[in-house]
């Protein structure tokens, strides 16, 4: 057989770069697209879809260690065999297949091992075909072994890939990363696994697709309020056609149709095609720092993973500019959580197909048409002299940015913040294939969770919004204080009436003569009366001790006792499997009148339990700080966490108040002491940002640079600008009592002073950074609406 071009020039082609996995990836695509065609055609087709891909084994000595790739396909005739092998030829079809460069095969068969053997069969052959590709013995006549084999069954078919004589670094790599393979290959093809019926295995296992753990199709956020108001969806699908064009089968340049040949290369081999941008953008149901992005298709295999650029913009009029990265912002150090699968077919990607030709205009017509062409930051959009992006991305920016929980953020909590470290948890039981986290009904529950506990704490800023009647004792209540004339507190009803309830109980059993319930009846009436405590679900333990599968469940109007009818906090009841269910009373005084936590009672009965099982000698109290520390990380006063979530509400608050002054800068301007200015014109010139310190105070950019504590004194010094729902949601104009303005606007101002402070100055004292984490989340409530 005649290959071209010499065996020299193909050892050059296995030193184009190529990683192992892209070796491997090449050679799969040529089988896909092989399966395509079969489906495009209608043909029944007997065994099915399958390419399978062996790696050299750890007992295998490196001279015998083989790759091997076979595939269910239609095999090849030797005509169609000898041009599949020879580099530099490619079919015609350029782009409706993954193998876009006729030169794939070459270049990822010699980077990986010095001889290659190919098969191939189709239904019918009396045996199989080859030919043997051996680096070291080709020569000048471009000439490779014609190779058979005999046929065991003749309806056989396919073609297999045999590479041999390894070179050493990358047959080291196969070895070991048969699981590392597997996922990357995953992601890759993710989406051509969906949806269609392709089987791909690796060292006997099959490959999963990796799915995206996104919120579901009717799920959404209302942002804004009052007329304002709309309701943005956490799932937008997107399908935008251009007119059609003409492609170069050649070089692969688009132009406009009816001019004859190619504008680029003059070639006549032009057709027409489509243009389609379509896929989807969403939100993800987990914060990640690595695993946020859009992905990028190309004829369904993913170009792009996790491709951050549509998050970053640079002013076209600057061109030499600072690239600014626009999301995440607001707990960065946490990850983002905008996500999608965009499918780009009409976009040349580089041979490599690890990106996109980002110089082609199709490519930045994508773009603009995804994220638009301003910032997605509103107030850098209004000063850029932009108007509200109001792009697909820019939608998604505007209503999931912050990572606030609850439901205006779409962000699970336990009524006290967002638990960030145990949503990741959740993330991996669903890529793991858990029936129980497939749907997002978990995250909904721990939305909701949380929004029940805010309000039961008055802390939900619907809550305590602007008091309808201007007095002082409107705006107490609104802050949640307590005034003469305020009726019982919620906690306080509820334990009256759950009172009630167990009195009534008994004294029904009592004239009916019923006996007395079991333990086990007890447990089953408290599983009615009780609902799940999302944040406190989960599995506890270390691998010293064991684990226990914790059900957390907090009751609803009964009371909760053990085993001799003695009222408890929690109760801790063990079942098989390693499973037990945590019941909560939050009516318990030492919730509602001792300040306690549920978590630290719980890790203590949990403590307990497995101490007796491992028959530990550790005390309870080290147990409950390994178990806090391994189990519920999202609890630890880590001070560089804190102090980041500190910066970056700040940053949101910084572009609300920056708004709220945006007709009278001026005024704004002069509460800058000379430290103040001085260290805002340091920070904008850091920032590139030298030629706007020109017009400083003429807007109100200069908030956005400010020293933090400025905030706090600008605050205090024009409180009328930010309040009453501005930047703010806390009532200040609209109450007449001047002790309840002031009650008001110190509340704010104290929450935004700590914020202010920590953001500026460091510290780790504990009991500071607990102050602070909790007027972070303080704060965050405060905002007003649409913020």
């Amino acid at each position: 057989m005649k290959i071209t071009p010499s065996a020299r020039i193909l050892r050059m082609l296995g030193e184009i770069e190529f990683d192992p996995w892209q070796c491997v990836a090449e050679l799969i695509d040529n089988s896909f697209d092989d399966f395509t065609e079969i489906i495009r055609s209608g043909d029944p087709w007997a065994g099915g879809y399958k390419v399978s891909v062996t790696l050299p084994s750890q007992t295998v000595r490196s001279s015998e260690a083989q790759v091997v790739i076979t595939d269910t396909g239609r095999g090849m005739s030797y005509e169609t065999l000898e041009r599949a092998v020879s580099a530099g030829w490619s079919s015609n079809d350029r782009f409706d297949k993954l193998g876009l460069f006729g030169m794939g095969f070459n270049v990822a068969t010699a980077r990986l091992g010095r001889r290659t053997r190919v098969l191939t069969t189709r239904p019918g052959d009396a045996e199989w075909i080859g030919v043997e590709i051996d680096l070291d013995r080709i020569g000048d006549d471009f000439e490779a072994d014609d190779v058979t084999e005999p046929k065991a069954d003749p309806n056989d078919h396919g073609t297999k890939i045999e590479i041999s004589r390894l070179h050493g670094e990358r047959a080291d790599w196969l070895r070991r990363n048969a699981p590392g393979l597997r996922a990357t290959l995953g992601r890759t093809y993710a989406w051509i696994l969906d949806n269609h019926p392709f089987e791909l295995w690796v060292q006997g296992q099959r490959v999963r697709p990796r799915r995206h753990c996104r919120w579901g199709d009717d799920r959404y956020v209302t942002y804004g309020s009052g007329a304002r108001a709309e309701r943005i969806p956490a799932y937008i699908e997107i399908d935008q056609k251009y007119e059609d064009a003409e492609a170069c089968q050649d070089c692969g340049n688009w132009q406009n149709p009816g001019l004859g040949k190619c504008g680029q290369c003059e070639s006549e081999s032009l057709t027409p095609r489509e243009r389609r941008i379509h896929g989807w953008l969403g939100v993800q149901r987990h914060l990640d720092k690595r695993e946020f992005g859009i992905d990028f298709l190309r004829n369904g295999r993913k170009i792009l993973q996790w491709d951050k650029r549509l998050f970053d913009w640079q002013n076209p009029n600057d061109p030499t500019g600072a690239v600014d990265t626009e999301y995440p912002i607001e707990l960065a150090n946490q990850g983002g959580r905008l996500i999608g699968e965009i499918h780009l077919d009409h976009v040349p990607v580089t041979y490599q197909k690890n990106a996109f030709e980002y110089s082609d205009r199709s490519w930045r017509g994508a773009v603009e048409y995804l994220r638009g062409q301003g910032p997605l930051q509103p107030e850098k959009a209004k000063r850029a002299g932009y108007p509200e992006n109001d792009s697909h991305l820019g939608l998604l920016y505007k209503a999931y940015r912050r990572n606030t929980a609850g439901a205006r953020c779409l962000i699970p909590g336990d009524g006290k913040g967002p638990i960030h470290e145990e949503t990741r948890r959740w993330a991996q039981r669903f890529h793991a294939g858990d029936p129980e986290y497939q749907s997002d009904q978990r995250w909904w529950d721990a939305v909701e969770y949380h929004e029940e506990q805010s309000k039961r704490s008055k802390l939900d800023t619907a809550q305590r919004g602007t008091p309808t009647d201007p007095n002082e004792d409107a705006v107490l209540e609104a802050l949640g204080v307590r005034t003469r004339n305020d009726s019982p507190s919620p906690t306080d009803a509820d334990m009256s009436f759950t009172t009630e309830l167990a009195t009534e109980a008994k004294k029904k059993r009592e004239v009916k003569g019923e006996r007395k319930e079991t333990f086990q009846e007890r447990i089953d009436r408290y599983r009615l009366d009780s609902v799940s405590i999302p944040d406190l679900s989960r599995d506890f333990g270390l691998p010293t001790l064991g684990f226990l599968s914790v059900d957390a469940r907090r009751m609803t109007a009964i009371r909760v006792k053990d085993e001799d009818d003695r009222p408890t906090p929690v109760l801790l009841v063990q079942d098989q499997g390693g499973k037990a269910t945590a019941f909560v009373d939050p009516a318990h005084e030492v919730f509602f009148k001792l300040g306690a936590d549920v978590s630290d009672l719980l890790l203590l009965e949990i403590a307990a339990a497995l101490k007796v099982k491992a028959a530990s000698g550790l005390s309870h109290s080290e147990l409950v700080a390994e178990l806090r520390a391994e189990c519920l990380p999202d609890t630890a006063l880590d001070a560089e966490r804190i102090a980041a979530e500190a910066r970056e509400l700040l940053v949101v608050v910084r572009e609300r108040m920056a708004s709220c002054v945006d007709e009278d800068p001026e005024r704004a301007y002069q509460f800058l002491s000379p430290d103040e200015l001085t260290a805002t014109e340091n920070e904008m010139i850091a920032l590139g940002l030298v030629t706007h310190t020109e017009k400083l105070g003429s807007t109100s950019e200069f908030i956005l640079h400010a020293p933090s504590l400025f905030l706090v004194k600008l605050l205090e010094a024009w409180p009328e600008a930010f309040m009453d729902g501005k930047a703010f949601g806390g009532a200040f104009s609209t109450v007449s009592s001047p002790s309840a303005r002031r009650i008001s606007l110190a509340t704010v101002v104290g929450y935004l002073n700590d914020v202010a402070t920590l953001a500026s100055f460091t510290t780790k004292h504990p009991l500071r950074l607990q102050r602070t984490r909790l007027s972070v989340r303080l704060l965050a409530d405060e905002l007003a609406e649409g913020a």
